[in-house]
């Protein structure tokens, strides 16, 4: 029986992650060692006997602690492998990031707007302030994109209606109202809109005016609102909002991309459906993108605050100020406090599919999510759907689940979304473009459909790191050109519109 193929990360790992499924008896390592049953690709090996309570390593970082005598060869998962809250400390390095000039050859074909950003899709929107207006944003929306149906608008990308569950029952100058404002407005102004159509019920606690208002908006050829207790019901309303895209069509239809930097790309950093190899593939090759990126001078960003626990240290070791240090930290206290008053922990963040792919703890997890960000100091941390108003890689809180993490970083201004994945995630993120990567070759020739770029070739040994990362930022000037993605090809991207309610959503 032929040895199996391990790839050891780091010299101080007890572990080894599987490149091919490992069958009992099969030799494993270079030592000789003989698998003690069956272990799928992408999950953990012991390389030698581990006692009970002792750490174990992967990356060199301690993921967990064996909770019962692991002998070699066996397979190393959450039936022997405990989650341990991270002792690691939070101290930081500051490292002043360079003044970056984008350089001549990263360029793509955007849109570039009144106010000088650019966009990478010209959509018009149709946007509800609360959920009693969603139906009515939505049949606004359906009717106008049959009427155009069939119609040649070059450039043009469609009509989206952007609803959501809130918007009422809150306190009027509370926490969440401020989120979902905030969210909201920058979708109403998001360089990839042309125009957008806000409609309100009438007596919802965000109200139209006040809406504007917060986001600093105003009803011009670009933005208008319909109230559907003034316009007199659902049907008056409908055609109201139909003649108001009307209107604003050539608005759209007049855009025409143009050469610009890649200075102008913000990319939202996404990955869901994480498993064993994100850590090895997908994330550490579109971490080598967005250095690529930011020596462009262009932006990336980074969440999903819990998928930082047990990795902290990888972007606290680089920050730009003792003041990014600092907010980072507070974040992630506080979802450790929030954590801790649900009566769980921050380990309740990895699903099943991780586990089933090969992940066995959150601070496993935490590594493979950092890796997206590539080796660029930290310039900023920002809070949910905040504004991001300085260029290079930043952070910005939310929860883990991706939707609504992706949601905060589209009204934060990204113009393009990357999304790695190892169990399959089918996700879009209308008016942004999302790229799906996956993280395995199994995995990509199953869902070839749903995915862009097949990152697993890093793992099957026909490609390298950066090779993979200068195909993804590539791929992502191409896109951001006009390329359109296999989610886009799809139709994903109106209902995974989800803001966040501050809490814990994990």
């Amino acid at each position: 029986m032929t040895a199996a193929r391990l790839l050891r990360l780091d010299p101080l790992d007890c572990v080894a992650v599987a490149l091919s499924d490992v069958a009992d008896g099969q030799v494993v390592g270079e030592g000789g060692v003989r698998a003690r049953g069956d272990t799928a690709r992408g999950h953990k090996l012991a390389l030698a006997a581990i006692a009970a309570g002792a750490p174990v390593r992967k990356l060199g970082v301690v993921i967990g602690v064996a909770s019962r005598d692991i002998r070699a060869g066996e397979w190393v998962h959450t039936h022997n492998l405990a989650f341990c809250a991270t002792s690691a400390g939070r101290g930081f390095q500051i490292v002043p990031a360079p003044i970056i000039e984008a350089t001549a050859d990263a360029r793509f074909e955007g849109y570039v707007r009144a106010d000088g950003r650019v966009g990478t899709r010209n959509y018009l929107v149709v946007m509800a302030t609360v959920n009693c207006s969603a139906t009515v944003a939505r049949a606004i929306a359906d009717r106008f994109a049959r009427e155009i149906e069939g119609q040649e608008i070059p450039g043009f990308d469609g009509v989206v209606a952007i609803a959501h569950e809130h918007g009422c029952s809150v306190r009027a100058d509370g926490p969440g109202m401020a989120s979902l404002r905030r969210t909201l407005g920058g979708y109403a102004s998001h360089p990839n809109v042309a125009g957008t159509l806000v409609v309100g019920l009438g007596c919802e606690d965000n109200q139209v005016e006040a809406f504007l208002a917060a986001s600093g908006l105003s009803p011009s050829a670009r933005l208008r609102a319909l109230v559907i207790q003034d316009e007199g019901g659902t049907a008056a309303t409908v055609a109201a909002g139909v003649e108001a895209l009307r209107a604003m069509l050539p608005l759209a239809a007049g855009a025409s991309r143009r050469t610009v930097p890649a200075s102008h790309l913000t990319v939202g950093l996404q990955c869901g459906g994480s498993d064993g190899f994100s850590a090895l593939t997908a994330n550490p090759a579109l971490g080598r993108a967005v250095d690529r990126l930011v020596a462009a001078g262009g932006t990336a960003i980074l969440s999903e605050t819990p998928e930082l626990y047990g990795a902290e240290s990888l972007l606290l070791d680089r920050v730009a100020s003792a003041e990014v240090a600092q907010k980072l930290i507070d974040k992630l206290n506080w979802w450790e406090a929030e954590s801790r008053r649900d009566g769980g922990s921050l380990d309740n963040n990895p699903s099943a599919g991780n586990h089933a792919g090969g992940l066995s703890t959150i601070v496993e997890k935490s590594l493979g999510s950092v890796a997206k960000a590539g080796s660029s100091p930290l310039r900023g941390v920002y809070e949910y759907a905040e504004a991001i108003d300085r260029r290079g890689l930043v952070f910005m809180d939310s929860p883990g689940y991706d939707p609504v993490s992706a949601t905060g970083q589209v009204a934060a201004g990204a113009n393009l979304i990357c999304f790695t994945t190892g169990r399959g995630s089918c996700f879009g993120c209308k008016p942004a473009p999302s790229l799906k990567l996956a993280t395995n070759s199994p995995m990509f020739a199953r869902m070839a459909g749903d995915m862009d770029l097949n990152c697993g070739e890093i793992a099957d040994g026909t490609a390298g790191l950066d090779e993979m990362g200068d195909r993804i930022f590539a791929l992502m000037l191409a896109t951001a050109s006009g390329r359109a993605t296999a989610s886009e090809t799809l139709g994903y991207g109106t209902e995974e519109f989800i803001p966040w309610t501050p809490g814990l959503t994990y």
